[in-house]
Formats: C-alpha cells, sequence, structure tokens
C-alpha cells in the first residue's frame, strides 16, 4: 500500500491549526473544536490514497468536512445545553504566552483576535447553527458563499441571507468596543477595588445595568442565574473576598482581551472575561467550570 509522501503528509497536517481556529469559532468550546479536527482527520485517513489524490484541494476538503460536523454539533447543543446545570458560558482562552503547560501539538493554540472576544462568542450563541456557520465561514475567515453553501447544504443566494441575518444580530447586540489601553485600565481598577472590597469604588466602576454571568456546569458553585446591577454585583464580589482570604487576582489575557484570574492557594478556580463601555464594566463572565480551564490549569 503506497502512503502519501512527506511533503503532502505536511501539507495536510498543516491545516490543523486553520481548522482549530474556524471549529473553536463555530462551537465556543476548545474540547469540542479538538473532536470535531480530530474526527474530520479520521475521515481523510479513512480514505484510499487513490481517494485522496483524486480530491483538488484537500483544504477545501478538510473545511467543508470539519465545518458540517461542526453544523452537527451545534445542532444537537441545544439539547445539551438544556441539560447544562447553570448558565453556559464559552470556554475561556489565554494569551499563547500564557498557555498553562504544553498542549499536544502547538497549533492547537487559538490565535486570538476580535472574532473570539467573549462578547462576541455570546453573540453567536443566539444565532441559528446556518446563520453561525454561514456568519463565520463568510464574514469572519472569507470564504466565500459559494463554498459556505455546499458546507452548509444551502443555495449561496440563501447562505448570504443567513450572513446578512447574522450580521443584523451583530449590530443591534454588540455595543462600541472599548480601546485596549481604556479597557486594561478599567480591568486594573476594577481588580484593586475587589480586592480591597471597597464596594464605592466597585459601584462607581460598574455600570448600573451591569450584569454578571457564572458558569460552573453543576460541578462547581456558581450564580444559578444572572445577577444584575452594579451595587448588587459590586456586594457579591467583596463577599467573595471576605469568605475567602486567600483568594488573589490576577491580571491575564482573556480571548485577547485584558481579564482576571481568580487563585485561591495558587489554584485557578475562576476566569473573568470584562466587556467595559467608557470607564465602566458593562459584562463579566465568569468561568468556573474546571472542564473549561484545561488550558489555565494543565501542566
Amino acid at each position: 500500500m503506497s502512503t502519501p509522501s512527506e511533503p503532502a503528509l505536511s501539507a495536510i497536517m498543516g491545516e490543523r491549526r486553520r481548522l482549530i481556529h474556524l471549529a473553536y469559532r463555530l462551537l465556543g468550546s476548545l474540547a469540542d473544536a479538538e473532536d470535531v479536527v480530530q474526527e474530520t482527520y479520521v475521515r481523510w485517513y479513512a480514505m484510499s490514497p487513490e481517494q485522496q489524490r483524486a480530491i483538488r484541494s484537500p483544504a477545501g476538503w478538510l473545511t467543508t468536512v470539519a465545518g458540517r460536523i461542526c453544523l452537527d454539533v451545534l445542532g444537537s447543543a441545544r439539547a445539551r445545553r438544556e441539560r447544562y446545570v447553570g448558565e453556559w458560558l464559552p470556554e475561556p482562552l489565554p494569551d499563547s504566552v500564557e498557555w498553562a503547560g504544553t498542549p499536544a501539538d502547538p497549533a492547537d493554540r487559538v490565535t486570538l483576535d476580535e472574532s473570539v472576544g467573549m462578547a462576541f462568542l455570546v453573540l453567536l450563541e443566539s444565532m441559528t447553527p446556518a446563520e453561525r456557520v454561514a456568519f463565520v465561514l463568510h464574514d469572519v475567515f472569507r470564504y466565500p458563499f459559494a463554498e459556505v453553501a455546499e458546507i452548509v447544504g444551502r443555495t449561496p443566494a440563501a447562505c448570504r441571507q443567513l450572513a446578512v441575518s447574522a450580521r443584523r444580530r451583530v449590530r443591534e447586540g454588540r455595543p462600541p468596543v472599548a480601546p485596549p489601553t481604556r479597557h486594561a485600565g478599567v480591568v486594573r481598577n476594577f481588580k484593586e477595588a475587589w480586592q480591597a472590597k471597597d464596594i464605592a469604588a466597585l459601584v462607581r466602576l460598574l455600570d448600573p445595568n451591569a450584569v454578571a454571568t457564572s458558569d460552573g456546569g453543576g460541578v462547581v458553585t456558581a450564580l444559578p442565574v444572572p445577577l444584575h446591577g452594579g451595587e448588587p454585583i459590586a456586594r457579591f464580589l467583596a463577599g467573595l473576598v471576605t469568605g475567602a482570604p486567600e483568594l488573589a487576582l490576577l491580571e491575564r489575557t482573556v480571548n485577547g482581551r485584558p481579564g482576571l484570574v481568580v487563585q485561591v492557594d495558587d489554584t485557578v478556580e475562576a476566569v473573568l472575561a470584562l466587556d467595559v463601555e467608557g470607564d465602566r464594566v458593562t459584562r463579566i463572565w465568569a468561568v468556573r467550570n474546571p472542564e473549561k480551564l484545561r488550558p489555565w490549569t494543565a501542566g
């Protein structure tokens, strides 16, 4: 039996990083993205060498298969989310230099940009699976609608309409993004006020209509429903520090934006992504589910 040449094998495996990037943005879960990419390669290597050579664009074939698998996963995700205990949030990712331990393959490290911001990923959750796939493939990865149509199983015109609908959701649901320097400054001030249990300072830094959401997955304690209002959130956060004097707050990059990591006895207990408008925090997403914190705790 003939085997693929080394350059051909290298080219096929070289697509892994791009596929991980695509699947994470489509699913909001690094674990699911890794499963999708593994299944994609299983299907590639299940073909004979002759079948592989007959494919004009292996990269295009891999993208199509991964996209279709993601579409199936998104279709079943709604049922899984209904069984999920508490609020479901995307898996937070660190900056590449802060990644804990060494993944089996450096390609598994997702490049962070605006399209993996927590606010953006949460907004993608409001879309239908077809909208999400069409929007991410076309608007984020710049695939033409003819190729998107092959993945989604609809006409190019229908995929164009899906992307238009998704763009409308983004425009309506996404506030202006604060400049990185201002965002970082607000997060730093927020951290210092939290550490000091300064409720008044926290209230000043929180938007009156701020919302805090936490994801424990039923594995660890978390807010059962989102907490609304700057003052209630400030009092809740101050109470956490009072109840755990060994708690430490670290400034870290979370999905490409300044965020916070909560440690207790040098163990990562939560990763917080924060949305900032002007000089105030408007949203807090706190991920506590240990299964979603592997990049922060492995090694």
